[in-house]
């Protein structure tokens, strides 16, 4: 297929979606004929920069697709690495471009006011004519979890469920799963109800309670919730009022305990970190979203933003639309349970439209359970989505593994896709050796929950 001038092709099509272009296709053809150096930069709290070096065309024949690739880099970088400031070097009209998009009436309007909400500060975007005056990137990692003593409460906020451990001196004790529906729920009471509920019940399998640590889908810094799907429906100022504080002030009707809020994601990949005994590791949690985290080789996250159920995959101009952020081949809608119900209306599975995403979903694994020949489509196609999209991850990643989790990574459902995504890894993208994994059933459920157990450290 021919995107802006950039013919595509892939050895491995989803079978129910035939017109998926991966963005590592595109790019890697792009990146053939592209000969000017370009940088792009992206700058967080604390003067944190992180760089991407590449090319363009920078010829007026080639003016879209330069734009093109530009654009889908810098949505990519700032849902990857996070920033309220980007730098665009080495070409004033692609410049002109991005700062016309992502500005307040631009078309990454979304990504404006996210950014600007999450950091606080006016989001902008900067021309830096010379390439060779680039910024340059400044890292910062920071140790967390594998603290393992005492009695912990580990919660993991999902949103279709929400999942609790007690665990003691590292051994989970109690786990529970309830069902619940943060993101339709505009009253925040509901929110905080069902959080302080399930530490209570955590809290009732022990003799005491030292600490709490929290996955959540979300940005979170210095335990305040700064933005976070779960609760999409809570009023701006509610939110402010209410959301920002809800763990903090959850954790306090549990008793002054040291209490850790992190990003799902980045959880996910501590999960991988204990149980592999080892860093690098990248986390995709495939649920009623896409989170994603990532651990570096001292086993330490990096600050990043890793938010890629915004970051686009696919580079077909008429990809599904996600709804939130009104963009176009968003990983939310390949790696969730939108992606599968997205596929279930393709492949002719009828479902009911007043059931829950999450009841949707199990339709679909209760036949996949049972062989059908096209909940098997569905899921060997979110596969090959998988492993282009692992290709493209690996660019701006470097890891040794890959830890699946998630409600879509469960059963029959979850064993194709990592099978499909592996093979397509092998066959289409050779220079990486990470291979998707999972851990066993129990883990991939409940997993989540255990991690941040230990997230907390208690100070004597």
């Amino acid at each position: 297929m021919n995107i802006f001038g950039i013919e595509v092709n892939i050895k491995r099509v989803p079978e129910l979606d035939k017109t998926f272009a991966p963005l590592s296709a595109f790019n890697k053809e792009f990146l053939k004929t592209a000969k000017k150096p370009f940088s792009v930069a992206v700058e967080r709290s604390g003067g944190l920069i992180s760089v991407y070096d590449t090319y363009i065309h920078g010829t007026e024949d080639m003016n879209q697709a330069d734009n093109y690739y530009v654009d889908r880099l810098v949505k990519f970088l700032l849902w990857a690495k996070g920033g309220f400031k980007v730098y665009i070097c080495g070409d004033e009209n692609i410049y002109n471009y991005i700062a016309k998009t992502y500005s307040k009436d631009g078309a990454r309007a979304f990504d404006f006011d996210f950014m600007e909400r999450v950091y606080e500060k006016d989001f902008e975007v900067v021309n830096v004519p010379d390439v060779a005056n680039k910024p340059q990137a400044k890292e910062k990692a920071k140790a967390i979890g594998k603290h393992l003593d005492g009695c912990r409460i580990g919660f993991d906020a999902g949103g279709s469920d929400r999942k609790v451990s007690a665990v003691i001196d590292g051994e989970c004790v109690y786990s529970e799963e309830v069902v619940w529906l943060p993101k339709v729920t505009a009253d925040s009471d509901y929110h905080f109800n069902g959080i302080v509920e399930s530490f209570k019940t955590a809290a009732s399998k022990m003799p005491r309670v030292d600490a709490i640590g929290v996955s959540s889908a979300g940005v979170y810094i210095d335990n305040r919730t700064m933005v976070a799907s779960l609760f999409l429906s809570v009023p701006r100022d509610e939110f402010d009022a209410k959301v920002k504080d809800i763990y903090i002030r959850a954790a306090k009707e549990i008793g002054d305990v040291p209490i850790e809020v992190v990003n799902d994601g980045d959880v996910t990949a501590l999960a991988g970190a204990i149980g592999l005994n080892e860093g690098e590791v990248l986390g995709i949690a495939m649920g009623t979203s896409e989170a994603v985290g990532y651990v570096d080789k001292d086993d330490n996250i990096t600050g990043w933003l890793n938010e890629l159920a915004f970051a686009p995959i696919d580079a077909q101009p008429t990809a599904m639309i996600d709804e939130w952020s009104g963009d176009i081949g968003c990983g939310v809608k390949y790696f969730s349970q939108d992606g599968v119900i997205k596929l279930a209306k393709v492949a002719g599975i009828k479902l009911d439209e007043n059931a829950t995403p999450a009841d949707k979903l199990k339709v679909v694994q209760n036949l996949m359970a049972n062989d059908d020949a096209l909940a098997t489509k569905i899921f060997e196609s979110i596969g090959v989505y998988l492993g282009h999209a692992l290709g493209y991850y690996a660019d701006f990643y470097q890891v040794k593994h890959i830890l699946m989790l998630g409600r879509v990574m469960s059963g029959k459902g979850g064993d194709i896709i990592l099978n499909i995504a592996n093979e397509v890894l092998a066959d289409e993208y050779p220079h990486v050796t990470a291979r998707a994994e999972t851990p066993d059933e129990k883990t991939r459920r409940v997993g989540q929950s255990v991690a941040a157990a230990s997230l907390p450290e208690i100070k004597v």
